[in-house]
């Protein structure tokens, strides 16, 4: 038996083989528990949360990976104790195939470490959208993926100057020189792009709006629905689905309606030259009588100027800009209704031109 077991085959003996079989059967059944138990220790250093159901949601995400990554750097170091076999010890090209193995398992750990840490980082991205739920304000939802893809973009960069450091043996240093003149090229040939991307850190970090204001910009109004890397999506009033480049989001000047303490409608009525004094100032006692309601927080009335064919009565009032646009233009079609009223009550006519009536929003 003991002959048997040091019998060589490709080099190594017997016993060696099964040392290594052996051990990578033992991982084989011990890996789960191993990363789970590891997975739980690493979930209690990144959070203090107990919740059973993030937990869970952790080790659905770590464990698998974690697993797998113990398992192959425990089967590498094993199999690394054995004599590569001569007989398979030959030339490919430049390089060995003793050197062209391991430097497929380098570049394999590599990318199981890198897609670890990728999980870490969903995880960590899930636990700060849960609290960034808990605020109104959507911004800090989209700042959470904006960094959660940035990191995943610098691992990834990592990851592939681990495989050039360890799978080809290409110092750093000279990669990243490399990397810095594509980089250059790549810069001028996507000048309006990188332009883009700072302007989106811009708007992050500035906040001149947020997802779900409402906004005017380049002529167009609309809600924000998303804000992202290149561009901010904006839904119109006519329901239609516009990007603007965030460049032109930070350059041009942005109207953010929803940052409006008041909204203001303004009537501009022009009354017959026939009107007296008196007729003039019942009216406009009786506009301020018509504004005292409850959802008009200010009013101005005043008679503004006699002209060639007309007096001119201005009358403005405010309201909540909590108060829907439904609901604001239902107000404002009652004090029209409600003034027409009156004028045909007291046989006061309006002067033969239209009468002009706008609406304006105004930050007061």
């Amino acid at each position: 038996m003991e002959n048997l077991l040091q019998q060589k085959i490709l080099d190594n003996t017997v016993e060696s083989y099964l040392y290594v079989l052996g051990t990578i059967l033992l991982m084989l059944l011990l890996k789960r528990f191993i990363s789970k138990y590891l997975a739980n220790q690493l979930y209690k250093a990144i959070t203090k949360k107990r919740n059973q159901t993030a937990r869970q949601s952790f080790l659905d995400l770590v464990a698998g990976p974690l697993g797998l990554f113990l398992f192959l750097s425990i089967t590498i170091i094993a199999i690394d104790k054995l004599q590569f076999p001569g007989v398979l010890d030959f030339k490919i090209y430049r390089v060995t195939s003793r050197q062209l193995i391991e430097s497929v398992a380098n570049a394999i750990m590599v990318i199981v470490f890198i897609r670890l840490c990728l999980r870490v980082i969903d995880f960590v991205a899930i636990v700060l959208e849960e609290k960034a739920n808990l605020t109104a304000d959507q911004t800090d939802n989209q700042l959470i993926i904006f960094f959660k893809d940035f990191f995943k973009v610098i691992l990834v960069i990592i990851g592939i100057l681990l495989i050039m450091k360890f799978s080809f043996n290409k110092p750093v240093g000279n990669v990243l020189t490399g990397l810095s003149i594509v980089g250059a090229a790549l810069a001028l040939a996507t000048r309006e792009s990188l332009e883009n991307l700072i302007a989106s850190f811009i708007i992050f970090f500035d906040r001149p709006f947020a997802v779900g204001d409402l906004v005017k910009v380049n002529g167009f109004t609309g809600n924000i629905e998303k804000i992202g890397l290149r561009s901010t999506r904006i839904r119109t009033a006519e329901k239609t689905y516009i990007s603007v480049p965030n460049k032109q989001m930070v350059d041009t000047i942005v109207d953010n309606i929803s940052l409006r303490t008041q909204r203001k409608a303004e009537l501009r009525i022009e009354l017959d030259l026939a009107a007296s004094a008196v007729q003039l100032e019942q009216f406009t006692t009786a506009v301020k009588q018509i504004l005292h309601k409850p959802d008009v927080l200010s009013s101005v009335v005043f008679f503004a100027e006699t002209g060639k064919n007309a007096h001119v009565v201005i009358i403005e009032f405010f309201t909540s800009m909590d108060q829907s646009i439904e609901a604001f233009n239902q107000l404002r079609q009652q004090v029209n209704l409600e003034i027409i009223h009156w004028l045909n009550e007291n046989n006061l006519q309006l002067a033969a031109a239209n009468t002009d009536v706008t609406i304006r929003q105004v930050s007061n």
